[in-house]
């Protein structure tokens, strides 16, 4: 275990030779804010160096201002949002947990739902969202904001199943393309778009049920996924969010921190946090520090690697 860290329980554990190349060995994991009761779905803009981040039982949105290291109220009611992203042209896309939907925030402030149904039946409660480089919005759809009213609105699902979905960017027709997940969670794409990986967090209701990431593969046209095969296995906890580097390697949040994966399934090393982790992001002006938002604090570190 490395030495480094400013805070009691963070660090890093090298497991790979290649995990040590990855750190730069004078940088200590950094605790940026706390005070939340569950924070997910950090999102970097670049143009004004911020992050957006949720707190989905307190039913708001927060903001970093890395300029001067403040934090304050984005949105608030925020439709118990979850997962967030930024499209090809800076715009806010986020998954709400209360309303059952995916929506975009234009650059006026004005929302514009992406999706809400599918074949007519409502959405279970989006969860996590990526943007493909054609445009097209591709999400995941459990179950966990309508099991209880903590994360959302107790109900019952409409469509019966949790699934992974694309929005199709000229048409905004909302198509299935994976429906044999028990949790879909978090998701993100290889460098090349080749692969899709998708976690499935169905052992958080069930013991026997899967706590894994699995790679599909991307159809060349970009609108299918076809092989599917398990990536990697959560070591600790269950996976949630994650983010891939330029690289190949993937960033996985897991209940001791944020576990690094080689691009072939190694567990090359973890930056260790004291708090259970739901998600990451790149971000900084060089895309070289990792936020990470974990239970009830914003961490984040330095890395030598760019998302």
């Amino acid at each position: 275990m490395s030495p480094f860290g400013t805070l009691e329980g963070t660090g890093f554990e090298v497991l790979e030779p290649e995990f040590s190349g990855c750190l730069l060995h004078c940088e200590r994991v950094e605790r940026l804010w706390t005070g939340a009761r569950w924070c997910e779905g950090p999102a970097w803009f670049a143009a004004h160096r911020t992050l957006v981040w949720s707190d989905i039982p307190n039913d708001r949105m927060l903001r970093l201002d890395e300029l001067n290291g403040s934090v304050s109220l984005f949105r608030q009611p925020a439709q118990h949002s979850n997962g967030n992203t930024v499209d090809r042209d800076g715009r806010l896309i986020t998954c709400e947990h209360l309303t059952r939907r995916v929506v975009r925030t234009e650059h006026n402030g004005e929302q514009t739902v992406l999706a809400d149904r599918w074949q007519g039946r409502r959405l279970n409660s989006p969860n996590d969202v990526v943007v493909h480089s054609d445009g097209a919005v591709w999400f995941t759809d459990p179950s966990y904001g309508i099991l209880s009213h903590y994360e959302g609105r107790r109900s019952d699902s409409e469509i019966g199943a949790c699934n992974v979905y694309r929005i199709d960017p000229a048409s905004g027709a909302v198509d299935l393309v994976a429906d044999d997940f028990v949790k879909p969670n978090g998701l993100a794409f290889s460098p090349d778009e080749s692969i899709l990986y998708v976690a499935d967090t169905g052992a958080s209701h069930d013991p026997d049920g899967p706590r894994h990431i699995r790679q599909l593969r991307v159809s060349g046209d970009g609108r299918r996924l076809e092989a599917s095969s398990v990536f990697a296995e959560c070591t600790n906890g269950l996976f949630d969010g994650f983010r891939v580097d330029h690289e190949g390697r993937l960033w996985a949040s897991a209940a001791d921190g944020v576990h690094a994966y080689a691009p072939d399934g190694r567990l090359l090393g973890k930056i260790r946090l004291p708090e259970v982790v739901a998600n990451v992001c790149f971000g900084g002006t060089k895309r070289n520090r990792l936020f990470m938002c974990a239970t009830s604090s914003l961490y984040a570190v330095y890395l030598n690697t760019t998302g």
